[in-house]
């Protein structure tokens, strides 16, 4: 049996490790990756190991998109980035940040029903007060409220009732308190 990880997003420091695989210990046969390899550039990557990469017959693998030198510059360059800047820990300190300020802020609000996730990759459940009842409506509203102040949020989840945060791993401390305070003062306007 073959193991692939899907890294698309959680690929390239995002989640305070390199690959979130390596979390849990995992070491994967496969692994897809694509958005975070080469700074925004249009880049997707399937890497593994060299009895499963070197199986198909030669030039049995690629695509009409396959090794644009662009982007495998920038992919290069991110990496490197990466190392240099140090981006993994900069995403595990945005994780401390983030859960330590909305921990915070769902003791003082009981519609804030969970604070979860991983480096800079964080999510933030919201329920109708007291209860564990999805809260859709809410979620929107704060959603558009935040659009209004100049903060993207972005809503996903089976009910639509779950806050997604994805910061930049170079956004400064500042500029991601500042984002938290506004969304905490729509919040309490809610």
């Amino acid at each position: 049996m073959v193991f692939i990880a899907d890294e698309v997003q959680t690929g390239f420091a995002r989640t305070g490790a390199m690959f979130a695989c390596e979390h849990e210990g995992i070491d994967p046969d496969l692994i897809v990756t694509a958005k975070g390899i080469a700074g925004g550039l249009p880049l997707s990557a399937v890497t593994g190991r060299a009895e499963i990469m070197d199986s198909p017959h030669v030039s049995g693998l690629g695509g009409t998109y396959g090794g644009n030198p662009v982007a495998c510059a920038a992919a290069l360059a991110t990496i490197e980035t990466i190392e240099a800047d140090g981006l993994v820990d900069r995403a595990r300190h945005i994780e401390q940040l983030m859960k330590d300020r909305l921990g915070r802020l769902q003791a003082e609000d009981d519609r804030i029903g969970d604070v979860r996730g991983r480096g800079a990759m964080i999510a933030v459940e919201l329920v109708k007060s007291g209860t564990i009842t999805p809260d859709a409506e809410l979620t929107k509203a704060l959603c558009a409220g935040a659009h209004a102040a100049g903060v993207i949020v972005l809503s996903c989840g089976t009910y639509g009732n779950v806050l997604r945060f994805l910061p930049p791993l170079t956004i400064s401390d500042e500029l991601l308190i500042e984002g938290l305070d506004v969304l905490e003062l729509i919040l309490r306007d809610l």
